[in-house]
């Protein structure tokens, strides 16, 4: 579990292709405090660490993983949020976020408000529906409110802080994103189902 505050940004170091995608991915954290098992959110995704350094981990990547999320678009010196796992007794600073991804959002639109950067995302149909005028999203992993929705699009806003300790000062309109919707958005649209 995560709650979407992103604490480091890690640089891909090395992909490789073995049964599965095996990424290397360098890090600020203390490599000595991670076990081996630990889940680290990676632009939302949670991933189990598999391999220690240093300054790095890797994981591995399923092919499953890589159909629902913009994982395929990984190359060396990209630069990927990270979130380690909450523990007991941490600060929920953003939302529960799982790291489960359910689908990408596109970036269809920024533009300047101020210091800050407003940008538009269209989700797939199937997921619009969980997303809410002051409801949370991740978005690659960073717990976000959404300002306003219509239809299937849907804008958040960036101020410098987020932009400046995230990947998010380099969006760019055309971009995948990988979004998670709101645990508590997916079960009352659940419960309203079934009522």
């Amino acid at each position: 579990m995560f709650t979407g505050i992103i604490t480091d940004v890690g640089e891909i170091r090395a992909i490789t292709q073995r049964g599965d995608l095996r990424a290397r991915i360098g890090t600020g954290y203390e490599t000595g405090h991670i076990d081996i098992g630990a889940s680290i959110a990676c632009d939302g995704v949670c991933l189990t660490v598999v391999a220690l350094g240093s300054d790095w981990f890797e994981v591995d990547v399923s092919a499953e993983t890589i159909s629902k999320t913009n994982l395929s678009g990984w190359r060396a010196a990209k630069r990927v949020n990270l979130e380690r796992a909450l523990r007991v007794g941490d600060e929920l600073g953003g939302h529960i976020v799982s790291g489960h991804v359910d689908g990408l959002a596109e970036v269809v639109e920024l533009r300047e408000e101020g210091d800050s950067t407003r940008v538009t995302l269209r989700a797939p149909d199937a997921l619009a529906r969980f997303i809410a005028p002051k409801g949370s999203v991740a978005l690659n992993g960073t717990s976000l409110t959404v300002n306003e929705v219509e239809g299937c699009d849907f804008g958040v806003n960036f101020i410098p802080h987020t932009k400046q300790v995230t990947t998010w000062g380099g969006v760019a309109p055309g971009d995948l994103v990988n979004l998670e919707i709101d645990t508590l958005a997916r079960y009352v649209a659940r419960l309203a189902e079934m009522g």
